[in-house]
């Protein structure tokens, strides 16, 4: 411990800062596996490490001062630990951070955050959040930027103190405010409307995503922030699919629903990064939402009585290309031969196959 305290209070030092980093990540992560397994035989003694673990930091915060050079950014050390993890370059690839300033450089990597494995995610967010409370910022989830949506949700909160820097919520009040479809609408379709804003806004602030709709573009994955044009088609496909699945609705056929269903699920589904999230990060969650809205259609089809059978297409390629058609293929991302996102389910509906569409990762 004298020589972990020695390094950890060593001024201007790389190597202290990458200490300090990795202990939190110990921290948070032995936090969350104890409150996993309440009665693993470790827990005491758990407990009795992450008093240590805290101890350790805390007299470390007290001791140590950064020196901070003219210009720099405040959290620049942030970038440095997050581009040079390999293990956030498995799912995110070579790309380097771009942002100029303290809140971009937040927000940026709050965002891409979004598109790793959630255990990953949360202790890259405690480090985050730890190493600006150290450079004098605070904690503020009132200073974020509100996203409409069905419920109220902090994805990433903001700072302020010394750095300022807005975060992002999901916000129910500005999903309201839109009144796009009447207040008895049903559960599934305040749904798709709500992810038809979040969409529409996302992609207004968020520059790394990408489309990958057949109807719009089949040859590619396709950046909405190079191409505008692509953008403006994307959204306006959304927006007809949705007006469709809201007359199928209406008009109450199980069949016509679900159609219109699957392909407004397409659509949601094809708002991807490249490489695409992983299916457990926040990204991956939220698009599963409509898959989990769409198996319900599905099931009212098949309690009326029609021969229904839908199916996401995951793991092996090899196993699941006789169900798809058109697929698009990335040699980055994921691992070699698997399935890397379902744009679109497979459908048999009543003895007609209707396949599939992915993104997979090449064998090679």
């Amino acid at each position: 411990m004298q020589h972990l305290r020695q390094l950890l209070t060593t001024q201007n030092s790389e190597l202290a800062r990458l200490l300090r980093f990795s202990l939190h990540g110990i921290e948070a992560s032995l936090k969350k596996a104890q409150a996993e397994l309440p009665q693993d035989p470790g827990a005491v003694v758990c407990e009795q490490v992450l008093q240590e673990l805290q101890n350790l930091l805390q007299e470390e915060a007290q001791e140590l001062t950064f020196i901070q050079h003219p210009g720099e950014l405040k959290l620049d050390y942030l970038r440095e630990a997050f581009d040079s993890d390999p293990e956030l370059a498995l799912y995110l690839g070579d790309s380097l951070l771009q942002s100029y300033t303290d809140a971009d450089l937040w927000n940026e990597i709050h965002r891409k955050l979004l598109r790793v494995p959630e255990d990953l995610a949360q202790v890259w967010r405690q480090r985050a959040l730890d190493f600006a409370q150290e450079m004098g910022a605070v904690e503020d989830n009132e200073y974020v930027y509100h996203l409409p949506f069905i419920r109220n949700e902090i994805i990433y909160p903001g700072l302020s103190g010394s750095v300022n820097a807005q975060g992002l919520c999901l916000s129910q009040k500005a999903f309201f405010h839109n009144n796009i479809i009447p207040n008895n609408a049903s559960e599934e379709l305040h749904l798709l409307a709500s992810f038809l804003l979040l969409w529409s806004k996302f992609i207004e602030i968020e520059q790394d995503l990408h489309h990958a709709l057949k109807s719009v573009f089949s040859f590619d994955v396709v950046s909405l922030h190079s191409q505008p044009e692509q953008q403006n088609q994307y959204i306006d496909t959304l927006i007809d699919r949705f007006q469709r699945t809201k007359k199928a609705e209406e008009i109450a056929d199980p069949l016509s629903t679900l159609r219109a269903w699957i392909d407004m699920d397409e659509a949601i589904n094809s708002l991807v990064f490249v490489p695409p999230s992983e299916r457990y990060s926040w990204w991956g969650k939220l698009q599963q939402e409509s898959r989990r809205a769409l198996k319900k259609i599905a099931d009212r089809a098949i309690n009326a009585g029609y021969d229904v059978r839908i199916r996401q297409l995951t793991g092996l390629y090899a196993d699941i290309c006789a169900f798809s058609k058109d697929d698009l293929q990335l040699d980055y991302g994921g691992i070699p031969g698997e399935v890397l996102t379902c744009l679109r389910v497979y459908a048999r509906i009543n003895q007609e196959e209707i396949p599939g569409r992915v993104i997979f990762r090449s064998s090679r």
